[in-house]
């Protein structure tokens, strides 16, 4: 139960739903915001010593905002976390404030946290090339190994977040597919190239998989049938970390990560690759030049004979 009056829950509830359907923002980002905002208004309760009503978000206070950020940060909070806090926080005021309910000022004078600056770890072109080899996947299961070889390969080789990868229906991997329609964050579409190497790895699964794998459903199934899980890949890639002897950051996402990562240091350019990745920002994506940087040196340090 969310200690706040109907009207209030009655508003949060519409703007949750205008950021699903307006803003189209992805699903993990709206169940952030549900979790942040339930979790202000909570602390918010507590403050009041009671049921949160419109009044008390329009007698907030910048000291009030601090305080909730200051508890979060009490309980584990890392600065990102704290930024997505204020973040959400904003947008729900100023859906308030559109409504003539509250005046969000206040929100708008707390700067965010500084968030740490730290660069992807990609995997080695070696080390990514033995991630999604068929034969160095642990499952006995031929067809479960085939699956797993098959959405890692769609990691590396196409640069998808595995959302994307798990949502993939059979139909886009036609016989004359060379590339894939990827929906991504907030609904958007982008085409990316498909590798002939990683369209043999998934249809090596399709011949494999013991399930009918009909249109329009996801194409990679779990051991019972049902729509696999990143859970599952996530343990894998765990089985894989310990038998390669692999980094702890050697994770699904660092295959996304080396994809771009390799494809800079190959030549590739920044505004390909951000549309390759589905970035909305080109800033997103220029972090992967401080990662070539920082590999250049690490090479020129450990070669140089005057390094």
């Amino acid at each position: 139960m969310i200690p706040a009056d109907e009207k209030l829950l009655g508003e949060r509830a519409v703007w949750l739903e205008s950021l699903g359907a307006e803003r189209r923002l992805a699903g993990n980002t709206l169940e952030a915001y549900e979790r942040d905002t339930r979790q202000f208004l909570q602390f918010l309760s507590a403050h009041v010593g009671g049921t949160v009503k419109i009044r008390d978000i329009e007698a907030l206070r910048p000291a009030d905002l601090r305080g909730f950020l200051a508890h979060r940060r009490k309980d584990g909070a890392g600065a990102r976390t704290l930024g997505r806090h204020l973040a959400g926080l904003r947008s729900f005021l100023r859906h308030l404030e559109r409504k003539g309910l509250v005046n969000a000022a206040g929100a708008s004078a707390i700067r965010s946290p500084k968030q740490p600056k730290s660069l992807p770890k990609p995997l080695s072109g070696r080390q990514a090339l033995s991630v999604v080899s068929r034969d160095t996947q642990m499952n006995e299961e031929p067809w479960i190994a085939a699956r797993d070889a098959a959405v890692l390969s769609l990691l590396y080789g196409c640069g998808l977040r595995i959302s994307e990868a798990l949502g993939l229906p059979p139909e886009v991997f036609h016989a004359k597919a060379t590339n894939l329609r990827v929906t991504g964050k907030g609904g958007k579409t982008r085409l990316v190239p498909l590798l002939p190497i990683v369209a043999e790895a998934v249809e090596t699964y399709r011949k494999l998989c013991p399930y009918h794998l009909e249109a329009g459903a996801p194409l990679f199934r779990g051991a019972r049938g049902g729509p696999l899980q990143p859970a599952i890949i996530q343990r894998e890639m765990q089985k894989l970390r310990s038998a390669l002897g692999l980094p702890d950051s050697a994770t699904p996402h660092a295959l996304r990560h080396s994809f771009a990562t390799h494809l800079l240091g190959s030549g590739g350019d920044l505004r390909t690759i951000q549309e390759l990745l589905g970035h909305a920002s080109l800033s997103t994506t220029q972090i992967y030049t401080g990662v070539d940087s920082a590999r250049l040196l690490d090479i020129y340090d450990r070669a140089h004979p005057r390094a």
